[in-house]
């Protein structure tokens, strides 16, 4: 049967309307349910539009003192937790957020260390990464002859018993093939459901060397994504794990190519954070000279194209042959500095190229460190955007790069537009971006000072910004967790949740990173995975997380202000309550339909 449905979504405040035709088909079943999950997921997405179409003049209406705190919980947190409002209002909006400005002042939740504590290669340097979760091309290498085994006996003897996994792992691979076939794709999965239960009740450490145990370098992932969620849950720090996720986002990585898979811990822990509230050439540089930047986009092996390079095997192959490579210096220039529209040509990025040779890593499969090799760098004249840097130079070259990059007019309107794009709206007012740049100048690329700016105006705390900006994945995921006040003594389900609504952490293969843009979210199949996602944390069914739902009631306006801290549309509540009208509402299944609401993807 084909349905014609229309749906009116009204912003209020703009006193205007968005309407959306769409056809699509439902089947014939009985469950009223499923019909309306698919009707509410579609009314989403005429919300969703409503919000993200706004005018500037919209930008000079403010928002209620209880707006502004619930607006700045949405923005500056992975979403409020029960009893944040008022703690906020107690203390004073302004203070709290110049706390969050300065992380250093705010005490630490206990629950983020203690999570933290069995995660142990989040404190290891890339040495001691490589060298108690080798890659397996440094096993195959050393299995070989090729490398020589680890000298520390604990470290030898865990590389021979990863070696001969490895062997084994060879040997068994026809027979893994073989039910596969059988099996499916995957293998068993009842068998893979009951693993993930099992090892989500056991203890934090017994289950971290289970894991390491069974598959070292999958212990690497498992670290980062446990520590970024735990702290996205946990961290009374928020605007500083918001900001840490920004930056590496801006700044991306991909931890599943080549040695990055070892790399990626020390980038975010030495590169990222440290410098999220700092100085933006702190920052630049920071990343500019991370062994993780240089291979992934591939400059550690970029040499003067006058360089004859030295083979270390007379069989190397040709196409292994190094040169001039201009990976790093485009998407420095695009997307870290001065954005596409930055007046920069095709010669600049060779020029910066060649500026960047010698910038290199000493093994980087083995956790090799940053270091400039001079005798590879390119020592000719070269001019950057307009600007000559003399022959002769080496590693300042690079440096004076950085300098005319980061103190460019496009960098800083480029980055304040970012930050504007991420915290205000898709669409900020020039007004505010100009103030953020001037800023920007003015204090050499103060970050926390540009922050100050956008989050001091009226452009931040009005009409035109509250609401307008769709969750992502993780910030949906996060905020739900946190709204609920759920127990997470297993955060990789979640990171599994996560991957699944489209946004796999530390595994956007692509330069750019994730986007925030509301385009990216927006759409009726991730809308409805959402509503699935919700559905499954009310009623316990991820594993690692324990909602109380007894906390809930079965009205869904009084579960709305539990989990929105405000009230909920009028059409959401029309919606939830047409579905519960020939179900017995329960609290969780009255919570996961508000989780699931277009209202709650909203921040």
């Amino acid at each position: 049967m084909t349905y014609w449905v229309r749906f009116v979504a009204e912003d209020s405040s703009a006193q205007s309307a968005v309407q959306l035709l769409m056809a699509f088909r439902v089947s014939s079943s009985r469950d009223p349910m499923k019909k309306f999950v698919i009707a509410l997921t579609l009314a989403g997405v005429a919300v969703l539009a409503a919000y993200s179409e706004t005018g500037y003049s919209r930008f000079n209406q403010p928002l209620s003192k209880d707006q502004e705190i619930l607006h700045a919980l949405n923005r500056l947190t992975f979403g409020p937790r029960p009893g944040d409002v008022e703690a906020v209002r107690k203390m004073g909006l302004k203070k709290w957020i110049n706390q969050q400005l300065h992380p250093e002042r705010i005490a630490e939740n206990p629950e983020v260390a203690a999570r933290l504590r069995p995660l142990e290669s989040l404190q290891m340097s890339a040495a001691e990464i490589a060298t108690k979760y080798p890659p397996p091309q440094v096993l195959r290498a050393m299995s070989q002859g090729l490398l020589p085994l680890p000298a520390d006996p604990e470290a030898r003897q865990q590389a021979e018993l990863q070696m001969q996994r490895l062997r084994a792992r060879r040997a068994a691979k026809e027979d893994e093939d073989v039910k596969a076939k059988v099996q499916g794709k995957g293998g068993d999965r009842l068998q893979q459901a009951m693993r993930q239960q099992v090892v989500s009740v056991a203890d934090p450490v017994e289950r971290r060397k289970l894991i390491a145990d069974k598959a070292p370098q999958q212990a690497l992932p498992y670290d980062l994504n446990e520590a970024k969620l735990y702290r996205a849950v946990y961290s009374n720090r928020q605007l500083e794990e918001q900001m840490a996720d920004f930056w590496f986002n801006h700044f991306n990585v991909y931890i599943d190519k080549g040695a990055d898979r070892i790399l990626t811990s020390t980038y975010e822990r030495d590169a990222i954070r440290p410098h999220v509230f700092g100085k933006f050439r702190d920052l630049l540089e920071g990343t500019a000279e991370s062994p993780a930047m240089l291979f992934y986009l591939d400059n550690w092996q970029s040499i003067s194209p006058d360089t004859t390079p030295v083979r270390r095997f007379a069989k190397q192959k040709a196409k292994q042959a190094r040169g001039l490579n201009e990976n790093y210096a485009r998407e420095l220039m695009e997307l870290h500095t001065l954005g596409v529209d930055g007046g920069y040509t095709q010669h600049d990025i060779i020029e910066v190229a060649r500026c960047f040779t010698g910038w290199t890593i000493s093994q980087p499969n083995r956790g090799g460190e940053f270091i400039y090799n001079d005798r590879v760098h390119d020592k000719g004249e070269k001019t950057v955007l307009g600007i000559k840097i003399p022959a002769g130079g080496g590693r300042a070259d690079a440096e004076k790069v950085l300098d005319i990059l980061a103190r460019h007019s496009a960098t800083a309107r480029f980055i304040s537009t970012k930050l504007a794009k991420k915290f205000v709206a898709d669409d900020p007012p020039p007004a505010l971006i100009d103030r953020m740049v001037k800023t920007f100048h003015d204090t050499d690329g103060d970050i926390r000072a540009v922050m100050s700016t956008m989050l001091d105006s009226k452009e931040f705390f009005s009409e035109g910004a509250f609401q307008a900006k769709i969750k992502t994945p993780l910030e949906l995921v996060v905020s739900a967790v946190r709204a609920s006040d759920a127990q997470v003594d297993f955060a990789i389900p979640l990171s599994m949740q996560i991957a699944q609504l489209g946004e796999p952490l530390y595994r956007k293969i692509e330069p750019t990173g994730y986007s925030s843009a509301n385009s990216e979210w927006v759409n009726s199949a991730a809308l409805l995975a959402r509503m699935n996602f919700a559905h499954a944390l009310a009623d316990n069914r991820v594993p690692g997380s324990k909602v109380d739902v007894t906390k809930f009631a079965d009205d869904p306006a009084v579960v709305a202000r539990q989990v929105l801290f405000h009230e909920a549309s009028q059409q959401t509540l029309e919606s939830i309550k047409k579905a519960l009208a020939q179900r017995e509402p329960t609290p969780a299944l009255v919570a996961g339909l508000v989780l699931g609401s277009p209202d709650f993807q909203r921040r």
